[in-house]
């Protein structure tokens, strides 16, 4: 079904990256959402509101709020796909994020409307006499709410699976959602068979569980959904796939502040620091610079920038201070690495120069770090005049390439 779907309604859908392509494929999925989630809320408020079950008729609330987060998704895919312009000149691919938070913000006000209602409902159910309902108004409530389910969670499947193939935040909380709707129109199944076999009133204490379930998915949604927005690192896999191919280029020796920035699904930039031996023609170092950031846009769709650092290479004096000074901060457990080392030789002192590479650790602050490395400098000689840059290490490569080795 799923894929007759997309067949008939995403056209070049193998093509992810391009921005039509997820256009048609968030719109398919904010329709297919809008009509299937008001066919389910219509069918149980209806029934809840004929045989006075508030359990039923405040999940056929929360499916109408589901048809709402629908249109958003909806507006949120249409309007990410507005080109560029003098005011945003990324784009405006992150609405698509800005919807997916809207959601998950529907959905924590829906958890606690249900609560707000169900603990309402139990109050009042002290004062009353439980009156259960007759065969026929049980059954046929009954196959409605299994219809439901049947609905919700293919719904929840089909938003999952198309959130999977486009990296959809939004549409991966609409999922979550359907999930959180399944659950919740099983408890007012199993409400309803509980009251009808022990005569029992169990309405209200379930819809109360279902919606405090939905509340703190809801919250765990929204830390989730706004990740992006407030900025996250890139998945591994990409970061991999970007040095790998700088790797490729035998005459960039090495690399380091490696930056990736998202700017909405699939819209990368990144910029990073390349070493390059400081006795190459600079035209053809800057050539060679080109075909690398070519490659890279070709193969990973990311827009980079690389910066080119030259350094020293067979300097006798250069190689000896870089060898001491690495051995010096060895002990030092936040440095990941040194680099752009170089030596300025003068007649009472040397300058000696580089930029130091730190783990983001909350307790260290940057005074610290510049104090400690630079005693250790001075330590190997006093006519040594430590000249340091702080860096972060904003991807983890280095890291984790260093506890490879």
């Amino acid at each position: 079904m799923t894929k007759l779907l997309i067949k008939l309604f995403v056209k070049n859908s193998e093509n992810i990256n391009d921005s039509k392509v997820r256009e048609h494929y968030g719109l398919l999925a904010s329709i297919f959402g809008i009509v299937s989630n008001i066919v389910v809320c219509l069918m149980k408020l209806i029934l809840g509101l004929i045989f006075g079950l508030i359990s039923l008729v405040a999940d056929g609330l929360n499916n109408l709020t589901d048809a709402g987060s629908s249109i958003v998704s909806l507006v949120g895919f249409k309007l990410s796909t507005k080109p560029a312009d003098s005011s945003h000149p990324f784009g405006h691919a992150r609405i698509e994020y800005i919807a997916g938070l809207i959601v998950s913000l529907i959905i924590v006000f829906v958890g606690g409307e249900l609560i707000i209602s169900s603990v309402q409902d139990i109050i009042s159910s002290f004062s009353e006499e439980f009156v259960p309902l007759s065969d026929l108004y049980f059954y046929i409530t009954l196959c409605a709410l299994a219809v439901s389910i049947l609905i919700k969670l293919y719904q929840g499947l089909f938003y999952k699976k198309i959130a999977k193939r486009i990296s959809s935040a939004t549409l991966l909380a609409a999922g979550c959602d359907s999930r959180n709707d399944v659950i919740a129109t099983s408890a007012v199944l199993i409400g309803l068979i509980i009251s009808k076999i022990f005569s029992f009133y169990i309405d209200g204490y379930l819809s109360l569980i279902v919606g405090l379930f939905i509340l703190v998915n809801g919250i765990k949604l929204i830390i989730e959904t706004s990740n992006p927005l407030i900025g996250e690192k890139p998945s591994e896999e990409l970061i991999q796939k970007f040095i790998k191919i700088i790797k490729r280029e035998k005459n960039i020796l090495g690399y380091h502040d490696l930056q990736i920035h998202s700017y909405g699904p699939n819209i990368y930039f990144a910029t990073c620091h390349v070493e390059i031996d400081a006795r190459k023609n600079i035209l053809e170092t800057h050539d060679l610079i080109d075909n690398v950031e070519k490659e890279i846009q070709r193969e990973l769709n990311v827009i980079t920038t690389l910066h080119m650092d030259p350094i020293v290479i067979g300097d006798p004096l250069t190689d000896k201070i870089k060898g001491e000074v690495t051995s010096a901060l060895k002990d030092i457990p936040y440095i990941l690495n040194i680099h752009d080392f170089r030596v300025v030789k003068g007649p009472t002192h040397i300058n000696v120069v580089f930029d130091a590479l730190i783990k983001n650790e909350k307790n260290l602050s940057i005074e610290k770090a510049m104090e400690e490395i630079h005693d250790k400098v001075v330590s190997i000689s006093d006519k040594y005049n430590p000249v340091i840059t702080i860096d972060y290490d904003y991807t983890s490569y280095v890291s984790k390439e260093k506890e490879e080795e």
